[in-house]
């Protein structure tokens, strides 16, 4: 079957009953029919989340498709589930981008899902909506106060770096210019889009610990200059009161089910490669709080996601992973290997054994933080079991337990070996996680830290419009701020074709976007947009909605 026909097959349970496994009362749950509901922050136990595991989940430089680190997220939880542990996974909530286009929704697959698929992978609980009217009319004000003539502050439109945000793969929105028309329409000048994941307020949202701190970094938002040469930071238009008004909803953690009737919490949803790639620190937290291990993950391959939680989202809301994860495919393997599109799932041992430098940069890299990673082998029904043999083998050669995971096809029956080693690695207390860089440095130094160390990059080249946004971030005084990295989840490069372990390559850094509310500074790497366009062929061409409201066609 499917992904949908089998999420379809599963009897659901009232949320209720999921809530009641975590000792929730059904007076503190926030009702979105009978199968989804938001928790209040009142929840939160700081005792209990010092005393809590975390396990980050992350995978190797992935193909087109992804490699299923979701699923194994989902399927580790089962597992841990199934060995009598009290576990709950905390994801991102899917994007109708990539739902539309071609890497599809974000809510597992095969035995390992969350449920209700088709609510989490289209409007969900609306957050996604809130994000992007709070983040537009942060943008409608930002106009209204250029087209008064009699507004206390002269904002210099041609400074203005505030876009507006979609939740759709659309490139024609990319550069616009806004105001055509008569005078009543506004002032004429040069705008455009991001998707919504791309927007600040998304990680604003996912950076904030509390109601209070989302007020005061939507404050913080940097918009552009006056006349006077002089910053404009979003306090100052008077409208952080009322974009948290329209958060109000947005900031609480949801809670839903996976297949096996287990408790899970879908909260944010950055991309990766274009932001931090995380769920929100409330909803980790939140999810510490309810259990006893958390499973969550980071978005895309290690050099992006998990660069971002450990450097980011980890120092910002004081968490320590106690474990890590790291999702490899021999699917991926072959491609890192030099396969072609068309021989990804044809065994090739020589191809494995080629692309295994792909996934050594990644061991490498989790023992820079301090962490030993355990290898989750995704299972695939095209994996020979001498390609399986020699993964593991490569990977107890570098000292690292590589287990077969297969929570696709048999939920957490599947993934109850991979839960036994995290469990016992945690156990052991062998992690001692600490980030890559200290934020004292300079925004150069920064990147050439994760430039050399994450990626292996020998040189990095500077634009002469990133280096004037480098002057600017220096006069604003934000050289403190931690680096978040927009660059191709298909490469450690930036050059989507270099695949495998690239050697002796050079990145280059387009411009920046300053992100201070959420507290970063954003370089944009070779020719990465932070709004993606659709397919020739988009996933939404296979969809379809039946006489009596049944999808099918989602994945």
């Amino acid at each position: 079957m499917t992904d949908i026909e089998i999420a379809q097959s599963v009897a659901i349970k009232p949320i209720k009953e999921i809530a009641a496994k975590l000792n929730i009362q059904e007076d503190d749950l926030e009702f979105y029919g009978k199968y989804k509901a938001k928790l209040p922050l009142s929840l939160l136990n700081q005792d209990k989340i010092k005393n809590s595991h975390l396990i980050l989940v992350t995978a190797i430089t992935p193909t087109p498709a992804g490699e299923g680190k979701t699923t194994v997220t989902i399927g580790l939880n089962e597992g841990l589930n199934k060995i009598g542990k009290s576990s709950i996974a905390v994801l991102r909530e899917p994007s109708l981008g990539p739902v539309f286009g071609i890497k599809g929704g974000a809510a597992g697959g095969g035995y390992s899902q969350v449920i209700p698929m088709e609510d989490i992978n289209l409007h969900f609980t609306g957050d996604f909506s809130a994000i992007e009217k709070a983040n537009n009319f942060l943008a409608a004000i930002i106009d209204n106060v250029i087209q008064n003539p009699n507004h206390q502050i002269k904002i210099d439109p041609k400074t203005v770096v505030w876009k507006r945000v979609m939740d759709m793969n659309d490139r024609s929105l990319r550069d616009i210019i806004t105001g055509v028309g008569p005078k009543s329409n506004g002032v004429m000048r040069q705008g455009g889009f991001n998707i919504t994941a791309a927007s600040e307020i998304m990680a604003i949202l996912c950076m904030s610990n509390s109601l209070k701190d989302l007020k005061e970094k939507i404050g913080k938002i940097f918009i552009g200059f006056t006349y006077q040469n002089e910053p404009v930071y979003a306090s100052q238009l008077k409208v952080q009161e009322a974009i948290t008004i329209l958060l109000k909803d947005a900031i609480k953690p949801n809670l839903v089910q996976t297949l096996e009737g287990n408790p899970a919490i879908i909260h944010g949803g950055p991309f990766a490669n274009i932001a931090q790639g995380t769920n929100t620190i409330i909803a980790t937290k939140m999810g510490l709080s309810l259990a006893d291990y958390v499973v969550t993950e980071a978005g895309f391959g290690a050099d992006l996601g998990a660069e971002k939680f450990l450097n980011l989202k980890c120092v910002y809301g004081q968490l320590k992973p106690k474990a890590m994860v790291i999702v490899a495919t021999i699917r991926a393997l072959r491609h890192h290997g030099g396969a072609k599109t068309d021989e990804l799932n044809t065994p090739n041992i020589e191809r494995v054994k080629n692309g295994f430098a792909n996934l050594e940069k990644h061991i490498e890299n989790a023992t820079k933080f301090g962490l030993k990673p355990i290898v989750a082998i995704n299972y695939f029904n095209t994996d020979s079991e001498e390609e399986i043999n020699l993964l593991k083998l490569m990977c107890t050669d570098l000292g690292v337990n590589a287990v077969l995971s297969k929570g696709w096809g048999l939920g957490g029956n599947g993934t109850m070996e991979l839960a036994e080693a995290v469990v016992n690695q945690i156990e052991k207390d062998e992690n001692h996680y600490k980030p890559l860089y200290d934020w004292k440095l300079t925004i150069k130094e920064k990147i050439k830290t994760i430039a050399e160390e994450i990626y292996g990059a020998s040189t990095i080249e500077y634009t002469p419009k990133a280096l004037g946004d480098l002057k600017q971030i220096d006069k604003l005084g934000l050289n403190h701020l931690p680096i978040c990295m927009a660059k191709t989840q298909k490469s450690f490069s930036d050059n989507e074709k270099l695949v495998g372990r690239p050697q002796g390559f050079s990145i280059t850094i387009r411009e920046f976007e300053i992100a201070s509310g959420a507290g970063f500074v954003i370089p944009i790497l070779g020719s990465m947009m932070r709004m993606p366009g659709l397919p020739n062929i988009p996933a939404s061409e296979h969809m379809f909605i039946n006489d009596e409201g049944l999808i099918s066609g989602l994945s």
